[in-house]
């Protein structure tokens, strides 16, 4: 696999995502190697060292015969997956891992953004990975629904499969409340153009009109937006913290960036990772939800910061909990890694690839 990080979650919302998927095909048998380059001070910010259900090789990707020599050895493999949004040389690695599929080698893209992806081939004929996407055996997303696999079917995708985010149950659980992430409504993510307005709208209104409760902003970028008194904001926060960051306020807001909630179906990771440790959620309205959790129920919907401000008006610490308890035990049923890598293997397995299968 190349992609943008597995080892830090520095800028690199993916990073729990490739964790999930890369350790549960560790655990059904495969060997998965991680090939990320030394990029954006990622690995200056580790959140892990180099784990053991994976090997890591970081690379150079100014030096192109560090990348030459990458991709050659990866060319050995069974599988060879190219992540979108590496961030350094993504043109280069799309073009050459294209065009190693032979009778040896199947070859994918993993499109960890692909509502964005799909836009901007859309806003450009001549996008460069358009005449590319029918060069890969398969086209996997993390995300979008119909509307995405339509979308790179029509595009010329052989195959297009969704591998919807989802838990580690050995990473992400319920933990004690920390005093470092008390609040009463926190959000956790990077600070994006097509996310900074639905922030405001959905995080920073309900801020503004509670001047009596507390709110919490983590992620990276937020430093130099003006935020009301009643704001904490912490900068990024390490994967380590993420349990007690989710377990510890009445509840925790979710907020898809507004291509994927134009597209739906498209769940970020936060959502589960939040589930695992049994927290409240509340997620901005997308099409799809009801496919992870149950809108009422197992997750509190609103469709804008109108509708934040009236839950968290209203919401009981004791509702909190009932929902949080019902999130996880509607993951841990549904929506763990090894629910997700079954559907890769059967993918692959079952694909019309002639003889060329990926086995344990």
């Amino acid at each position: 696999m190349f992609g943008s990080s597995l080892v830090s979650a520095y800028w690199n919302g993916a990073a729990t995502y490739y964790r999930g998927i890369a350790k549960a095909l560790h655990e059904r048998g495969h060997r998965v190697c991680f090939y990320e380059p030394d990029a954006y001070e990622r690995q200056k910010h580790r959140d892990i060292p180099d784990p053991s259900w994976a090997e890591v090789v970081v690379y150079d990707a100014s030096n192109d015969a560090q990348i030459c020599g990458a991709l050659e050895r990866a060319r050995r493999s069974d599988l060879v997956v190219k992540c979108s949004g590496v961030g350094v040389a993504d043109e280069l690695l799309e073009r050459e891992i294209a065009r190693m599929g032979d009778v040896d080698c199947l070859t994918a893209f993993w499109d960890v953004d692909a509502p964005a992806t799909l836009d901007r081939i859309a806003a450009d004929p001549k996008d460069a990975f358009r005449d590319l996407i029918s060069a890969f055996d398969i086209i996997f997303t993390y995300g979008g629904g119909p509307r995405v696999v339509n979308a790179y079917t029509s595009l010329g995708a052989r195959r297009c499969r969704p591998i919807y985010n989802a838990i580690d149950p050995i990473t992400h659980y319920p933990v004690a409340p920390d005093g470092r992430f008390r609040a009463d409504l926190s959000f956790l993510g990077n600070r994006l153009p097509d996310r900074e307005l639905r922030v405001d709208e959905f995080f920073v209104k309900s801020a503004t009109r509670l001047p009596g409760m507390s709110f919490l902003l983590g992620g990276n970028g937020w430093g130099d937006k003006p935020l009301p008194d009643n704001v904490t904001y912490l900068g990024h926060v390490y994967t380590r913290d993420h349990n007690a960051f989710n377990a510890s306020a009445l509840a925790v807001l979710n907020v898809d960036r507004a291509s994927m909630a134009a597209y739906g179906y498209s769940p970020p990771t936060r959502i589960f990772e939040a589930a695992g440790a049994a927290a409240c959620i509340i997620s901005d309205g997308w099409d799809g939800i009801h496919m992870f959790l149950e809108p009422g129920r197992e997750v509190l919907v609103a469709r804008d910061g109108d509708e934040v401000i009236e839950i968290l008006t209203k919401l009981s610490k004791n509702q909190a909990q009932k929902i949080g308890v019902a999130a996880r035990k509607r993951i841990l049923a549904e929506h763990t890694y090894q629910h997700r890598v079954k559907q890769i293997e059967l993918a692959l397995e079952y694909g019309t690839f002639g003889e060329r299968r990926i086995k344990p």
